[in-house]
C-alpha cells in the first residue's frame, strides 16, 4: 500500500502521474484504456511487445548480465513518452566498495548530460554503502539483498538508464526490472526526476555541507539521505546539532526554511537511534563504529520552488562545556557557537565571546566541527537536465569505507 500512497501524494501535489486511476487505491478495480505497461529486464530489454523469454524456449534463459570492469550496461533505452514507476536491482557483489563503484545514470529526452549520476547503493538509500533491510515510501532494501525505487520518473522523448562498473573487478551478475508505462498524452505540469550525490571527507568548521548545490528552474525538492562518519578526534561528543537549511528562489544569505537540529529534521529528538518510518528514519545508528545513515522525504510536506533551490546542513556538534574546553586545549578543530544553560541560550559568535569568559555559565555547548559526510539529494525539475557538478571520482567515493 505504501507504493499507492506515495504515487497518490505526488500526483496530487505536482500532477506527475498521467493516470490517476493507476495511483488511487480506491480505483484499483477500474480499467484504464490508456495504460500500456512495459517491463525492461535481461529477459526482455526495453519491454518489447510479445518478446519476453525468447532465449531458452521461454524458460529461464537470460535472467542476469555481467558487467566487466570499466564496462557500462544499459537497463533501459527507449524512445517516446512514459513514466517509470518502479526500479528493482540486485547484484552479486554488495560490498560497500562495489556499491560505491557502480555508477547509476539516468538520461531524459535524449540529453547528453545525465539527470541522475549517483553511486548505486546511495541512490537506493543505502547510506555509507552498507546494506540494511528497510522499506520506506521511496525505497526498499528487502532483507538487505536487493534495491527498489518507487519514485515516479516521467520522460517526454526518451529515457536511458545505465550502470557503469568503475571498479577494477568484474561484476558477475546484475538482475533488474525497470517497470514503466507508455504515456499517450504529455502534460506540461510533469517534471523530470533528478538526483545528486556528494561527499566531503573532512568538512570545514563553520562551512555548511551542501546537500544540493544551487539548481535553477521550477521544481520540487523531494528529500535526501545522509551518511556520516563522525571524526573520532571529538571522542563521544554528539555530532548531530546541525540544522538543515533550504534556500528557495531568491534567498541569498538566509534561507526560507530552517530546522532546529539533525535528529529533529528526521522527526526524532535528544539523540538518534535506528528507526524506519515512511518519510523519515535512520537505517544505521552505530555509536561503537561511529556511523549513522538517515533520510527524510518531503512527500506529505512538499517543498516547491519557482526559480531555484539550494539545500545544506550545518556541521555542528555539542557536549558539556568542560569537555569542549578540553577539546580546544588539545587543538581539536572546532568553533564554539553557543551555551545552553537550563534553557537559556548564550550566543558566542555574535559578540565573539570566548569559552574562557568568566561571565559565561556552564552548560551544553554547541560547536562547529569537521566530519566525513556524504548525501544523496532527490528533486524534480522542469528541465530534463541540470548544471550540477559531475559525480566525484571513485577515489573519493570509496575512501576509508568501513566494510564491517
Amino acid at each position: 500500500m505504501r507504493i499507492f500512497f506515495l504515487l497518490l501524494s505526488i500526483a496530487a501535489n505536482i500532477k506527475i502521474l498521467a493516470q490517476d486511476n493507476n495511483s488511487n487505491p480506491s480505483k484499483l478495480y477500474e480499467y484504464n484504456k490508456d495504460a500500456t505497461t512495459r517491463w525492461s529486464s535481461p529477459e526482455n530489454k526495453n519491454g518489447q511487445r510479445a518478446s519476453g523469454g525468447t532465449e531458452n524456449n521461454s524458460a529461464k534463459g537470460h535472467a542476469s548480465d555481467p558487467i566487466a570492469a570499466g564496462e557500462s550496461r544499459s537497463l533501459l533505452d527507449v524512445q517516446g513518452a512514459g513514466i517509470i514507476n518502479r526500479i528493482w536491482i540486485t547484484v552479486s557483489d554488495r560490498s560497500p566498495e562495489m556499491l560505491r563503484a557502480l555508477k547509476l545514470e539516468m538520461y531524459w529526452d535524449n540529453e547528453t548530460k545525465p539527470a541522475v549520476s549517483v553511486p548505486l547503493g546511495d541512490f537506493f538509500g543505502v547510506g555509507l554503502g552498507k546494506t540494511a533491510a528497510f522499506q520506506n515510501a521511496c525505497f526498499a532494501n528487502p532483507e538487505g539483498r536487493s534495491f527498489i525505487c518507487f519514485i515516479p520518473m516521467p520522460f517526454r522523448k526518451g529515457a536511458v538508464i545505465k550502470v557503469t562498473n568503475e571498479s577494477a573487478k568484474r561484476l558477475s551478475h546484475i538482475f533488474f526490472d525497470v517497470d514503466y508505462q507508455v504515456v499517450h498524452d504529455w502534460h506540461d505540469e510533469y517534471m523530470y526526476f533528478h538526483a545528486f550525490w556528494r561527499r566531503d571527507t573532512a568538512t570545514v568548521p563553520g562551512k555548511d555541507f551542501e546537500l544540493l548545490p544551487a539548481v535553477n528552474g521550477k521544481g520540487r525538492f523531494l528529500g535526501t539521505n545522509i551518511g556520516i562518519n563522525p571524526n573520532p578526534a571529538y571522542g563521544e561528543a554528539w555530532w548531530g546539532e546541525g540544522e538543515v537549511k533550504i534556500y528557495l528562489d531568491d534567498d541569498k544569505n538566509y534561507p526560507s526554511l530552517v530546522g532546529t537540529g539533525t535528529e529533529d529534521y528526521i522527526g526524532t529528538g535528544w539523540g538518534q537511534g535506528q528507526f524506519i518510518n515512511n518519510y523519515s528514519g535512520c537505517t544505521i545508528a552505530d555509536a561503537k563504529k561511529m556511523q549513522w545513515a538517515y533520510y527524510r522525504y518531503h512527500i506529505p510536506d512538499p517543498i516547491f520552488f519557482q526559480s531555484g533551490c539550494r539545500a545544506s546542513i550545518q556541521q555542528i556538534g555539542g557536549d558539556d562545556k568542560q569537555k569542549v574546553q578540553a577539546l580546544l586545549k588539545s587543538k581539536t578543530p572546532l568553533i564554539p557557537i553557543s551555551i545552553d544553560s537550563v534553557g537559556k541560550l548564550f550566543p558566542l559568535l555574535k559578540d565573539n565571546k570566548s569559552l574562557s569568559n568568566p561571565s559565561l555559565p556552564t552548560g551544553w555547548t554547541n560547536f562547529y566541527r569537521s566530519d566525513d559526510v556524504s548525501a544523496t539529494a532527490y528533486f524534480y525539475l522542469d528541465s530534463p537536465t541540470n548544471q550540477l557538478p559531475d559525480l566525484q571520482p571513485l577515489a573519493i567515493r570509496v575512501y576509508n569505507l568501513k566494510s564491517k
